[in-house]
């Protein structure tokens, strides 16, 4: 007999948004910043020059709680947008902090020397 496996919250129990000595009914604000790319077709380097950019530039800027780019996943689903190439997920503590990141000297010059390079779309998503 095999051993049963152990379900996806016994393998990744869920992480608490709140300290244990925290009540739960406090909410805590967050900003989610999540940007899709698609890069130019015609270079074949500018999904990887594009995430070089992004660490350079964006990974040093203070302020993001959590920071995370990549390459599009391939998936089996339909429902799951496998058109873009890269995409960045940041998340701040609240909108000022986002705000802050935005006009950061480092954000502007990845605008200006890496995105507008390589890049022929962006969309961005950002909620609270």
């Amino acid at each position: 007999m095999s051993p049963r496996r152990a379900s996806a919250e016994q393998r990744n129990p869920p992480i608490p948004l709140t300290d244990p000595g925290t009540p739960a009914n406090i909410e805590h604000e967050m900003f989610s910043h999540v940007v899709i790319f698609w890069t130019d077709p015609d270079d074949p380097n500018a999904a990887d020059e594009l995430i070089d950019g992004v660490n350079k530039y964006l990974k040093p800027i203070p302020g993001a709680l959590h920071f995370h780019v990549g390459k599009m996943a391939r998936s089996h689903r339909a429902v799951v947008d496998q058109s873009y190439q890269v995409a960045l997920n940041l998340v701040f503590p609240d909108k000022q902090a986002q705000d802050e990141y935005q006009v950061h000297p480092l954000h502007l010059q990845f605008v200006d020397g890496v995105f507008k390079r390589v890049c022929k779309k962006v969309v961005v998503y950002d909620f609270e």
